[in-house]
């Protein structure tokens, strides 16, 4: 049997055995962007939940569970990261309520794991990280049916996935042509083989997160708030849902909100979480006695917790100073946003022209974690807010949030900047939210995106031969041209933004540069006059300092 500590462990070893080879992960990653690769987003992602986990002392395995699926959830950064998370918060489900976990406990939490992280992808693609979890989760079960031995199950599944790994480059041509795995696919090797060692009485692997953790700082969150304390008690609990009740739990989400704030109700087809700021915690349990049986309850007396704030020291409130953090308001206005920018340029453009109620620092190089865009959320004083990540790989985290958020969220799925400014600027204030989430989504979709970078590698894409610091063309995305003149590379890739729009029946009037903070303003001058000489005078061509690192250029063509 798996003890909880021993799961503990096996988490904490995986996280750092994964930080050991993030880099050689990354290396996998077939297209040579420098954005936040596969292996690094992996590893923030567990690396959150090994934080945590480090501070159970004698935790029995649900525990380890809950606590793990939830530090990844909310540290979940990148679309591998998002999936990992997933993949783990079948561990919640599958070893609830037990001390000890079998065998057969173990395959059939990461089945439902691979069940989630399948339904949370709206087009899933074979030959990634979601085959290698199906398959080996398929394996594990099977073996767990003749065996229940945990060790013999766990090795079948990391057999199994290696197998399936080495699979990959069949199902994806890309992978194929590269000559390598799927990125994704190597770094949950990694993981569950790092597991697999400490189940056999192995030592914790060495790396960043194998010494212990500080002992985490006593101060309360709502010791920071300035205002005053309206409802005194900080009410969280989980219920075991009657499998009788047809109650909803949104019922149980509007008694609470009329007897106190901060009320976070989210819930499966096991259990309801709730967390809420009250006067009367006891009607709050009695209200959600009707739902179930209580697994945990935790109520705390948050005047006393203000009035003990003080005693952090100095140096721990100096060090919180150098760090902002966002507080949550209440939600007063029908509608807010939140936009996800790196940048000086581009953060001012979202914040003070389009008036974004914040503004995620994040994109390509460091794409924000899941915890990162629900803390703005909750800062912006909105009942609705609209959510821009901006970046493909950025969406799939946004939307983690919205179960997470205390308030109503729709996320925009912009995939980059221009999308983003010009969902803006088509939001209509009489409007109700459907209607604008139409309007923003159209004007998104009507947008040609240009995008010029440096290859961070050597690598062979889509039929070109690409060095490491060559110059690579993005038309919306997809690889257009390769160069080496960033200033012939510009004009050359906005032609063929305007000949794609054109060929497809769509006008073009404008055109905006945005250079990024390796562009002098002169230079970019000069290559926008560049620019108004291939498109010519009737599309009118302007210019922002958008100041974001590793994009030379974004183009906006519409």
């Amino acid at each position: 049997m798996i003890r909880g500590s021993m799961l503990r462990d096996a988490m904490i070893s995986a996280s750092n055995a994964l930080a050991n080879v993030k880099q050689e992960v990354d290396a996998l990653n077939v297209f040579p962007v420098p954005d936040g690769d596969t292996g690094t987003n992996m590893s923030m992602t567990i690396a959150n939940a090994a934080r945590e986990l480090s501070r159970l002392e004698k935790p029995s395995a649900t525990e380890v569970a809950d606590v793990a699926s939830a530090a990844l959830l909310r540290g979940a950064r990148g679309n591998s990261g998002v999936i990992l998370s997933l993949l783990f918060r079948g561990f919640s489900k599958g070893l609830k309520g037990k001390r000890r976990a079998d065998g057969v406990d173990l395959a059939q939490a990461l089945s439902y794991g691979v069940d989630a992280a399948y339904k949370a992808v709206m087009k899933p693609t074979e030959g990634t990280i979601l085959t290698v979890a199906r398959e080996a989760a398929e394996k594990g079960r099977k073996t767990a049916a003749k065996n229940p031995d945990p060790i013999v199950v766990w090795e079948a599944v990391c057999k199994e996935a290696e197998a399936s790994l080495a699979r990959t480059p069949d199902l994806l041509p890309q992978l194929k042509k590269a000559g390598v795995v799927d990125a994704g696919g190597k770094g949950f090797c990694v993981i569950i083989e790092a597991m697999l060692d400490v189940f056999k009485g192995g030592e914790i692997v060495g790396g960043i997160q194998a010494a212990p953790a500080a002992k985490p700082v006593q101060k309360s969150t709502v010791g920071s708030y300035e205002q005053d304390i309206t409802f005194t008690y900080c009410t969280e609990f989980i219920v075991g849902r009657d499998r009788k009740c047809k109650l909803d739990p949104l019922s149980l989400r509007a008694y609470l909100e009329s007897i106190g704030d901060c009320v976070v109700v989210v819930d499966d087809e096991e259990i309801i979480k709730v967390h809420v700021h009250t006067n009367h915690p006891g009607k709050a349990m009695e209200e959600a006695l009707k739902y179930g049986q209580f697994e945990t309850v935790k109520v705390e007396n948050m005047r006393i917790q203000h009035e003990n704030a003080g005693w952090v020291g100095e140096a721990d409130a100096e060090a919180d100073a150098a760090v902002p953090t966002l507080q949550r308001v209440e939600p007063e206005n029908d509608y807010g946003f939140v936009a996800v920018a790196a940048g000086d340029g581009l953060q001012s453009l979202f914040h003070d022209d389009l008036a974004c109620d914040q503004v995620v620092s994040g994109g390509q190089t460091m794409n924000p974690s899941t915890d990162d865009i629900l803390s703005a959320i909750e800062a912006t004083p909105a009942k609705t807010v609209f959510v821009l990540p901006n970046n493909k790989n950025i969406i799939l985290a946004a939307e983690q949030a919205v179960p997470l958020a205390d308030r109503q969220v729709m996320v925009l799925p912009t995939r980059t900047i221009p999308q983003g400014v010009s969902a803006m600027l088509a939001f209509d204030p009489d409007a109700d939210a459907d209607t604008n989430m139409t309007a923003m989504r159209q004007a998104a979709d009507n947008v040609s995106t240009g995008s010029l970078t440096f290859a961070a590698r050597d690598s062979d894409f889509e039929g070109h031969k690409i060095k490491e610091g060559e110059i690579l063309a993005l038309n919306n995305g997809k690889l257009a041209f390769v160069d080496t003149d960033i200033n012939h590379a510009v004009p050359k890739l906005t032609r063929t933004l305007i000949k794609d729009r054109y060929a497809a029946g769509k006008d073009v009037n404008y055109v905006t540069v945005i250079y990024g903070s390796d562009v002098s303003e002169r230079d970019a001058a000069k290559v926008c006059d560049a620019v108004r000489a291939k498109v010519g005078a009737d599309v009118d061509v302007s210019m922002i300092d958008g100041g974001q690192p590793v994009y030379y250029y974004f183009i906006s063509v519409e």
